[in-house]
């Protein structure tokens, strides 16, 4: 039996439902992990099962992180919020760093991961400034739109190969001050941090764009849930 890999999900507000699109548990899956859907909790007895239950957690894509976390006031641009989920998932990822678990940050995943550890993000990548990227692409979802480039030396090197890949890409916030014991692993031509990773914990990585969408397309994007799930299999132990 695989590692257990818990998933953050989206919350239909409305409705009280929690919904994640298969794409992240299929990917799971094909890597050899055993997917788990989280619920939103704020017992601390929940998330201390969790550390002791889960091998790995997956922070995934989403709506805008509420700026208070990061002791900023909300921007015009600034878009919906969920306060349930950002409670959940900063608490949820402050305890899987201090356990030094596997975490892998998606796009919204990745801000969180950043906003948890002590960084900030920018509310809004295009207010008071002219990028020149597109990076909420008009393509299918599964379609690479722009480069980033992998910084060398970086465990997300290690995973893909790096030098520049083509990625999806769907965000109009992005990482601002890096986290303290965060590295930057990957940059778009325009500058917006397209990868974080924490050296000192083997298996810490947020990555901007949604590889669960392009990985049935191109295998590359699976090897990074593999990296995880091989991450989990050993409670953090990642094979070189």
């Amino acid at each position: 039996m695989g590692p257990v890999i818990g998933l953050t999900c989206s919350h239909d507000m409305q409705n009280d439902r929690i919904w994640l699109a298969r794409n992240y548990t299929r990917a799971v899956e094909a890597a050899g992990g055993i997917p788990l859907l989280l619920d939103y909790s704020g017992n601390a007895g929940v998330f201390k099962k969790l550390v002791n239950y889960l091998d790995g957690v997956i922070l995934t894509g989403g709506v805008d992180v509420d700026p208070v976390f990061f002791d900023q006031e909300p921007s015009p641009a600034c878009g919906e919020i969920d306060p349930e989920r950002d409670c959940f998932e900063m608490e949820l990822t402050r305890l899987f760093l201090s356990a030094g678990l596997p975490v892998l940050g998606i796009c919204r995943g990745m801000q969180v991961l950043n906003i948890a550890a002590g960084g900030d993000i920018y509310q809004d990548i295009y207010s008071g400034s002219q990028r020149g990227i597109q990076h909420r692409q008009q393509a299918p979802r599964w379609h690479p739109t722009h480069d980033i480039e992998v910084v060398k030396g970086t465990l997300l090197e290690r995973i893909t190969g790096g030098g520049k890949i083509r990625v999806n890409s769907f965000h109009h916030q992005a990482v601002r001050k890096i986290a303290p014991g965060f590295i930057v692993s990957a940059r778009s031509s325009d500058g917006v941090v397209e990868g974080i990773e924490r050296p000192d914990l083997p298996f810490v990585v947020g990555i901007q764009c949604h590889p669960e969408t392009m990985w049935p397309r191109d295998k590359l994007f699976l090897s990074i849930f593999q990296a995880l799930v091989r991450a989990a299999a050993c409670r953090g132990d990642i094979p070189s």
